[in-house]
């Protein structure tokens, strides 16, 4: 069974223009007696309909991704040879949160944005037991007004995971909350905060030297 018939198995075809504009560039080859201006209106079409089929590739990788397929599995489908192939070429063909123009610009991009992630989750770790008598700090707060004691309660759940780079966000998060009631603490906290954020915008700047502290 090849690819078209597996498709036909799992969805009902929903006739479109995209498949109206295919049949008539191919009509338009057929013709032997299709002229200029036929043809250019054909070719025309035809790039509407591989720009609308490009838009496709990114929607479709990312439904299958959501669903639970490996770089691996997607390799073959994409017409490449590996996992990072395949990775690479999702972050090439996706619209870019930041801006980035170039398909090239959104791989060094999120190859940035990991690298500063994983700067972060490594001081993190470091420096686990700060992290952690910090959250339990504020988790064991008691009057707290109501939007200051959800995210302390979140605070407090992160405690129970094994990667203390996961109290980092709901650190932050409270910080505002606490500034006039635990001021010492909000700056303990803001004092994280920026670090953490220093160290990744370092790490995506590419410098040769960390920022000072920790």
């Amino acid at each position: 069974m090849d690819a078209l018939d597996l498709l036909r198995g799992h969805v009902d075809p929903v006739p479109g223009p995209v498949t109206e504009a295919v049949a008539l560039v191919q009509a338009a080859l057929a013709d032997p007696e299709a002229d200029c201006l036929a043809l250019i209106a054909a070719l025309t079409v035809l790039r509407e309909v591989r720009d609308e089929l490009a838009a496709w590739e990114p929607r479709l990788i990312t439904a299958a991704r959501e669903c639970g397929a490996s770089w691996a599995s997607l390799a073959p489908a994409l017409g490449v040879t590996s996992r990072q192939a395949a990775e690479r070429r999702y972050l090439r063909l996706r619209p870019s949160p930041t801006g980035e123009a170039t398909g090239e610009g959104r791989v060094r991009a999120e190859r940035d944005k990991r690298a500063g992630d994983r700067a972060v989750s490594e001081w993190a770790r470091r420096n686990s037991a700060v992290l952690r008598q910090l959250a339990g700090q504020v988790s064991g707060l008691d009057g707290l007004s109501g939007p200051a004691q959800r995210h302390a309660d979140r605070l407090g759940a992160a405690l129970a995971d094994n990667d203390p780079a996961t109290l980092l966000a709901p650190l932050a998060d409270t910080r505002d909350h606490l500034r006039t009631s635990h001021a010492a603490l909000a700056e303990r906290i803001a004092s994280v905060t920026e670090h953490t954020e220093a160290l990744r915008r370092h790490t995506q700047d590419g410098r040769k030297s960390p920022p000072t502290g920790g």
